[in-house]
């Protein structure tokens, strides 16, 4: 059973996912319009995984007893001037993403809720493997610069990711 603070704070992540899944979902239509299918095909794909990430927690939350709340939520740019600055921006959530776990965990630890505690695991594992996977990005751009052929071969290369993610996926 969760405490009252514990499912608060279990409601207050599945916001911040749900927010997530919009903010990649804006990434992908805005890149989507400038020929950029590579980059909107890995901004789609990741807006799915933050749904489902939203969706475990709801789930969590109704299994343990509480009362999952969806929410309002605070509308994502729709303007990312270059591809650069969204990817940095990408990166600034998912480090405020991983803030917002870490912070989850410590409730769960105060609280004395071992199970919670050891569900949210996945979640602290999920954020190592998505900042690295945003700073490879971003040390990929920082290597094309502005350099048109290499942007051209860097959507490329993040069409590939999904490929590879898609069919790792399948293999599991």
């Amino acid at each position: 059973m969760l405490t009252s603070k514990m499912e608060k704070a279990l409601n207050a992540q599945i916001r911040v996912e749900a927010e997530s899944s919009q903010v990649y979902l804006s990434m992908a239509c805005w890149a989507e319009v400038k020929g950029l299918e590579g980059i909107a095909q890995f901004m789609y794909k990741h807006s799915d995984e933050e749904r489902m990430h939203m969706l475990k927690l709801v789930k969590y939350v109704n299994e343990r007893g509480g009362h999952a709340i969806v929410s309002e939520l605070s509308a994502p740019d729709t303007d990312f001037g270059t591809f650069q600055k969204m990817f940095e921006q990408l990166y600034d959530h998912e480090i405020f993403v991983s803030k917002s776990i870490n912070e989850l965990v410590h409730v769960s630890l105060e609280e004395k809720d071992y199970a919670t505690h050891n569900f949210l695991q996945w979640y602290v594992a999920e954020q190592i493997e998505e900042e690295a996977l945003a700073r490879t990005i971003l040390d990929k751009i920082n290597l094309i610069g502005n350099d048109k052929g290499g942007l051209y071969l860097f959507d490329r290369d993040v069409q590939m990711i999904n490929v590879e993610s898609a069919a790792a996926d399948t293999a599991q």
